[in-house]
This record gives structure tokens, C-alpha cells and sequence, in this order.
């Protein structure tokens, strides 16, 4: 059985790297969403759907069911995936990232979706501007700057049209969250400021799915909070 982390944006697989440590398991792999760490495929486009399509052949190499964890863009992937092809699904983890038909993009999200705007937004995103937002939401200084530097030109194209094609996700992939039968934990930061604890249980009720909310903590659980995460998993796991 495999562990399978997806990460979200503007980030990389290496947000998972204090959770992964902390886990007694290693059957573990964290994937790089194409463009963000690693190149795209020849013709692909960054559109929400070829992501998720993307990450659920790359669940099907591995040839069995997997408990599938994510964060942000990671954790709407992850959601659309169960609902999706929940054959390939064991368990599902997911937080920062809620798909639901009444969610409101945040400020940074609807700059990203506008045109000319999200590409200056782009030219913006400096190391130490993206520094100064990650303290500010309670990250450690090195863990930001260890974030920051990774933002290349390649994470910034991928962006654009991945927000682009996600305006109205909530209306196009939520009513299928209905459907999710697999065991899922929702996790979030008590102080997220993109997404409220709200819609967090929300998508929790309607998947029947277990609860962790990390008291004191922003949107970046998986940093700030890793050895609760890593114990939430590890718990959840053992009961199926």
C-alpha cells in the first residue's frame, strides 16, 4: 500500500518533507505537479483537468489503491480524483483546499485569473515578497525562504492558466463530491485565510468524512504542523 502527497500551489513536493519524516511509514511518494518542480509534458495545457487527469495516471501506475494526502491545488485534486476514479483510492486526506459550489476565490487567486493583472501580479512575486507573505502567515523564516526560492519561471507559467481555468471549479466539479464513498480526513488551519473552517466541514459532512482542525494555524499545516499531521494520518490510516 502507497501513501501518495500532492502539494499545492505556488508550491512544491518538498512542503511534505517534516510530515513524511515524522511518519513510520516509508511506503510514501510525493509527487511534483507538472510545471511546479519539475517540466510539463510536451502539449499540456495547466487547466485543472489535465492535472487531475494527470495525477490519476500517476496513481494508476502504481498498480493498487493508495491513501492519497493533499494540500491546496493538491487537496481539490485530490478530492476530484476520488470522486472521480474512486478505484484507485484506499483513503483520502485533504485540507487548504475545499471543492464546494459556494467558495469565492480569494483576493491573490482572482488577480491570477485576471489577464495582464495575474501576469504583473507574476513579475511581483519576488523571493523576498513571497518571504514576507509566508512569516506573515506563520511560517518559519527558513521554511519560507526554502519555499520562496523554488518559485522559477516555469511554477509562474504554470500558474496563470491553471487559475484561469478554474473560475467556476466549484460549480463544475462540486456536485460530484456527493458522490465520494471512500474514507477521507479533512484537514485545515483554524486561521486559514484563503479557506474558511466553514467550507472545510462542509466538504467533510458531505463526504462523511473525519475532521482535524489545527488550532493556531494558517494555511500551511503541513509545515507548521507536521508531527500532528503525520499522527492524524497514521491514525486514520490504521482504522481501515
Amino acid at each position: 500500500m502507497v501513501a501518495v502527497f500532492v502539494h499545492g500551489v505556488p508550491d512544491t513536493k518538498h512542503i511534505w518533507d517534516d510530515v513524511l519524516a515524522k511518519l513510520s511509514r516509508k511506503d510514501t511518494v510525493a509527487v511534483s505537479l507538472p510545471g511546479f518542480g519539475a517540466d510539463a509534458p510536451d502539449g499540456f495545457g495547466s487547466t485543472m483537468g489535465e492535472y487531475a487527469d494527470w495525477l490519476a495516471d500517476e496513481i494508476e501506475k502504481i498498480g493498487e489503491p493508495v491513501d492519497l494526502v493533499g494540500h491546496d491545488w493538491g487537496a481539490l485534486l485530490s478530492e476530484r480524483v476520488v470522486s472521480q476514479r474512486p478505484e484507485l483510492i484506499r483513503t483520502w486526506a485533504a485540507g487548504g483546499g475545499a471543492i464546494d459550489e459556494s467558495y469565492e476565490w480569494h483576493a491573490a487567486a482572482k488577480m491570477w485569473q485576471t489577464p495582464g493583472v495575474g501576469e504583473q501580479f507574476m513579475d511581483g512575486m519576488t523571493v523576498d515578497a513571497m518571504v514576507a507573505v509566508l512569516t506573515a502567515e506563520g511560517v518559519a523564516e527558513d521554511k519560507a525562504r526554502a519555499s520562496a526560492e523554488r518559485i522559477d519561471d516555469r511554477m509562474k507559467a504554470a500558474i496563470l492558466p491553471l487559475y484561469r481555468s478554474a473560475v467556476n471549479i466549484g460549480v463544475e466539479w462540486g456536485p460530484a463530491m456527493d458522490g465520494v464513498s471512500r474514507p477521507g480526513l479533512v484537514l485545515w488551519g483554524e486561521n486559514d485565510p484563503y479557506m474558511s473552517s466553514d467550507i472545510h466541514r462542509k466538504l467533510a459532512a458531505r463526504t462523511k468524512a473525519q475532521t482535524l482542525e489545527h488550532k493556531g494555524c494558517s494555511h500551511w499545516w503541513p509545515v507548521q504542523k507536521p508531527k500532528e499531521t503525520a499522527e492524524a494520518l497514521e491514525k486514520f490510516w490504521g482504522e481501515y
